[in-house]
C-alpha cells in the first residue's frame, strides 16, 4: 500500500518533506490539502486524516502521523531516507538534529511570523501592521538569519557539513517562504545567497517545483538578479 502524503505547497514544511520524499525516490499517493478553502478544518479531515488539522501528514497504512520532523524521523527508522540526508551515524545525527530543533523556535518562527503579518494577514482582510511593528518583525527575524549566516554556515558548505541533509532542505524552505514578504534575503546575507543556490541545485527539479508558487506569487524567478 502507497504512503499517502497530504500536503500543501504554501506550507513551508510541507515543501520541505515534498522535497525530501521525491529525492529519496519514495512513492507516494498524492493528496494535496488546500488550506486557502480550509479544507484542513472539516470533521471529515480531523477524523479520518489528521486529528491535529495541519499539514503536512501521512497516513502509513493503518497508521496516521502528523508533523513534518517526525515523519522524516519515521521514514528514516523505515529505511526510506537516504543516509546522507538524514545521517545513521549518531553524531552526525545529532548535528543535524540539533539544527532541525534550534530553528523551529528560531529561524522559522521569524521567518514565518515575518511573511504572516506581511503578506498573509492583510490578504485575509486582517490589519496591516504598522512601520513599527514590520520593523520590529524584520529585526527578530534578521537576528536569526545573521545565526544561520556568522554561525551555521561558518567554514562550511552546507549548515552541518560540506554535504547537504535535511537541515538545509528545511531551513531552505522557510527562508524562501520570505519572498512573498517582498524580502530578499539575498541582499544582506552573501553566505545565505550562496548556501541557497546549492541547496536549489542539490535539490532540482523538485526545488522549483515545489517553489512554483513562491515564486508566481512574488514574482520573482529563482536565480532574478538583486
Amino acid at each position: 500500500m502507497l504512503l499517502s502524503f497530504y500536503y500543501d505547497l504554501m506550507s513551508q514544511p510541507s515543501r520541505a518533506l515534498y522535497i525530501i520524499l521525491k529525492i529519496s525516490g519514495i512513492r507516494f499517493r498524492d493528496c494535496p490539502v488546500a488550506l486557502r478553502n480550509g479544507e484542513h478544518l472539516t470533521e471529515d479531515y480531523k477524523r479520518d486524516i489528521n486529528r491535529f488539522q495541519r499539514v503536512p501528514c501521512i497516513i502509513d497504512g493503518d497508521f496516521k502521523l502528523a508533523e513534518s520532523v517526525a515523519i522524516l524521523r519515521y521514514l528514516s527508522a523505515k529505511g526510506k531516507i537516504p543516509e546522507y540526508l538524514y545521517p545513521k551515524y549518531f553524531i552526525e545525527q545529532a548535528r543535524v538534529d540539533e539544527f532541525l530543533e534550534w530553528q523551529h523556535i528560531t529561524l522559522r518562527i521569524g521567518c514565518a511570523m515575518y511573511f504572516r503579518r506581511i503578506w498573509l494577514d492583510p490578504l485575509l482582510g486582517r490589519e496591516k501592521p504598522s512601520e513599527e511593528k514590520i520593523a520590529k518583525l524584520r529585526d527578530h527575524m534578521e537576528m536569526n538569519l545573521h545565526v544561520v549566516e556568522s554561525t551555521w554556515l561558518e567554514n562550511k558548505e552546507f549548515l552541518t557539513g560540506n554535504t547537504m541533509t535535511v537541515a538545509d532542505i528545511f531551513a531552505a524552505c522557510e527562508i524562501e517562504q520570505t519572498r512573498m514578504a517582498d524580502y530578499d534575503v539575498r541582499i544582506k546575507y552573501p553566505k545565505i545567497r550562496s548556501w541557497l543556490k546549492r541547496v536549489r541545485a542539490a535539490c532540482n527539479p523538485h526545488y522549483d517545483y515545489a517553489h512554483q508558487f513562491v515564486y508566481k506569487i512574488s514574482g520573482t524567478a529563482p536565480n532574478s538578479k538583486l
